[in-house]
């Protein structure tokens, strides 16, 4: 199948709020010891959290968020590890379990905004684009693996996905990665998607086109979505 790919905005943010909900912020206000979190006004619970955190050690206020988030999938040992590790560098966008990336760069971004830059930061790329089949008839529910070998001829060579994943992107592996590599995938009418990746996984440089021709046959990987 043929597609023709239009890129429409690409840019970097470095917090990604409506990741974090209401009930995220009550059960982080419990963690940090405030009193009645379920009674405060919820446009103020951001603000209340990030006070009850700034009476907390950076350390210890990390290994608070950490465990909120990740306390199920990592062990006491590893979130000491990370909250120290924090401090001086971006793990989030260095972790080897690319399953736990995303979180990591929620967590690592509350803490870097609620200490004014005390934490390093990271970014996230979001790109908008449409992708038009020749077919058009064709199933618009493309797989994230689908997506980013569509999106492969746009990107410049220095791209790390395309570096250590050039047999996946390329059509000829399996890429179970692609899961974890797009954060989030929103569609919407008129073949319209926004994808959101880690900014060190797609820098908004490395987006070297704004329109392409490409044609790719379904895979293994494509089909299990």
């Amino acid at each position: 199948m043929k597609y023709k790919i239009n890129i429409e905005e690409v840019h970097n943010v470095d917090e990604i709020k409506e990741y974090w909900t209401n009930e995220d912020y009550i059960q982080l206000l419990k963690k940090f010891d405030f009193p009645d979190a379920e009674e405060s006004d919820s446009e103020n619970l951001r603000e209340l959290l990030f006070m009850a955190i700034s009476d907390f050690e950076p350390g210890e206020a990390a290994k608070l968020v950490l465990d909120y988030k990740l306390g199920e999938e990592l062990s006491e040992g590893q979130i000491e590890q990370i909250s120290n590790d924090m401090l001086t560098d971006t793990v989030c966008e260095e972790y080897p379990e690319m399953e736990l990336q995303s979180r990591l760069f929620h967590v690592n971004q509350l803490l870097f905004k609620a200490y004014n830059g005390k934490f390093p930061s990271s970014s996230a790329t979001i790109i908008h684009f449409t992708i038009t089949p020749s077919n058009t008839d064709a199933d618009s529910d493309l797989s994230k693996a689908t997506l980013l070998r569509l999106l492969n001829d746009g990107l410049s060579d220095r791209n790390i996905v395309k570096r250590l994943f050039e047999e996946q992107m390329n059509g000829n592996a399996e890429f179970p990665e692609a899961e974890n590599i797009i954060w989030d995938l929103q569609i919407s009418e008129n073949k319209h998607f926004k994808i959101t990746t880690s900014g060190n996984l797609i820098k908004k440089d490395e987006v070297i086109a704004s329109e392409w021709e490409k044609e790719i046959e379904e895979t293994a990987d494509d089909s299990d979505k």
